[in-house]
């Protein structure tokens, strides 16, 4: 640990900021005044995250908020360890531009500009808490996401591959849709021939087999989700239109500690939903924030679609709004920010009245030794959508209500 000080002369309180890197961190105690008091660097691992916060309990003073760069970074198992000593951790923001060129680039003054962000409230808020079951939900999240996107490239790969295939190869599977061309293909045998024919089917296979791996786990990672939010965000899950992933998301953006976004319109903000001032002079008028969570955005953005597709009382409103002149862009702005009022106010209060849950609805529907395709005749749709419902693999909660209805009248 490397330590300086500076002249201090008996502040009320502190205040502190932290740089965080992946080796060290470095502390600044400020004074209420912007004054330097001290600064150190500890190691980035548990006996530095105990001698940083001796170092805060030993101060001259009350520190009254602890200002880190990289709360969901490097940062993060410092935060978590200040929270659980009882400190208030605030995410701040790198120093602008013109603090650096003014003041120069080094840890100490980037932990010092950490704590005046603090002192003067603008561009600082309270840290997401990950020691809940949202960070569960987020890390399950992040895996499923990368999960997704391999299985894409690997669906690109294969239809690439079968366009400049051999005859042979490309009038067995081209004609197929991707998910049963990929069936066939982990099931194919190439055999051992070294001709470009057998090289291009054992590279498909390997693909197709690849593809359904990460489909199995993708799947597995999504109960996880879903059994963890229905616990601890079932409110999340009742939401018209919001399937376990984008459910999941919202609970993400929102954090673990949903209780520091002060209001709904604050949470809209945060979402990008929200729009904001753009007026000049005389000109009074607002424009779309482009701003905030995009992938927060993304989800509100799929429940206004879907409603707009299913709800009838959505449906009612979009085409009133449409013989008022509005474009289908500016009615999903509108739904998207009444939507995330209703996302608030489920965060807000977790608890929820108990309906029949899909895993439920597919417990019901082999007690009464009924098959998907049996269920599908009777409400005229897929079994694969049924399928869908069951394993909450997409949001269909018009088809979902007829089938609970038809279910228990069966």
């Amino acid at each position: 640990m490397s330590r300086t000080a500076a002249v201090t002369a008996d502040p009320d309180y502190l205040v502190a900021g932290v740089d965080t890197h992946a080796d060290t961190h470095t502390l600044a105690l400020v004074t209420a005044q912007g004054g330097v008091v001290e600064t150190a660097t500890f190691a980035a691992d548990a006996d530095g995250y105990t001698a940083l916060a001796a170092m805060l309990e030993a101060a001259e003073a009350t520190i009254e908020k602890v200002g880190v760069e990289g709360t969901n970074s490097y940062g993060a198992g410092l935060t978590r360890a200040l929270t659980a000593a009882g400190y208030t951790v605030y995410e701040v923001l790198r120093p602008a531009r013109r603090v650096r060129r003014r003041h120069g680039k080094s840890d100490p003054i980037d932990a010092v500009a950490a704590a005046r962000t603090v002192l003067s409230g603008d561009g600082a808020g309270e840290a997401k808490d990950t020691t809940g079951p949202v960070e569960a939900v987020r890390l399950l999240l992040t895996a499923r996401t990368q999960l997704v996107t391999t299985m894409t490239a690997i669906s690109n790969t294969i239809n690439s591959l079968l366009v400049t295939a051999d005859e042979s190869v490309r009038d067995a599977y081209r004609r197929r849709d991707t998910p049963t061309a990929i069936k066939h293909l982990a099931a194919c045998r190439p055999g051992n021939g070294d001709s470009p024919a057998a090289a291009c089917l054992y590279a498909l296979r390997s693909l197709a087999r690849t593809h359904r791996e990460a489909s199995a786990h993708a799947d597995e990672l999504e109960k996880r989700m879903h059994r963890i939010l229905a616990e601890h965000y079932p409110r999340l899950l009742a939401i018209y239109g919001a399937g376990t992933i984008v459910a999941a998301q919202l609970a993400v953006t929102a954090g673990g500690n949903p209780e520091r976004i002060r209001n709904e319109a604050a949470f809209a903000a945060l979402c990008g939903a929200a729009p904001i001032p753009a007026s000049s002079g005389k000109t009074t008028r607002h424009r779309l924030n482009r701003g905030g969570d995009r992938r927060g955005n993304a989800a509100l953005h799929r429940i206004a679609l879907i409603r707009m597709r299913f709800d009838p009382a959505t449906r009612a409103y979009t085409e009133r709004r449409t013989g008022e002149g509005k474009t289908k862009k500016e009615i999903l702005r509108c739904l998207k920010r009444a939507i995330a009022r209703e996302v608030y106010t489920a965060l807000q209060h977790t608890a929820a009245p108990a309906p029949t849950t899909c895993d439920e609805l597919a417990a019901l529907r082999a007690g009464k030794n009924l098959t998907l395709t049996d269920v599908a005749a009777a409400l005229d749709t897929y079994p694969a959508r049924i399928s869908d419902i069951e394993k909450h693999r997409r949001p269909l909660p018009e088809l979902t209500d007829r089938y609970r209805q038809w279910l228990h009248t069966a």
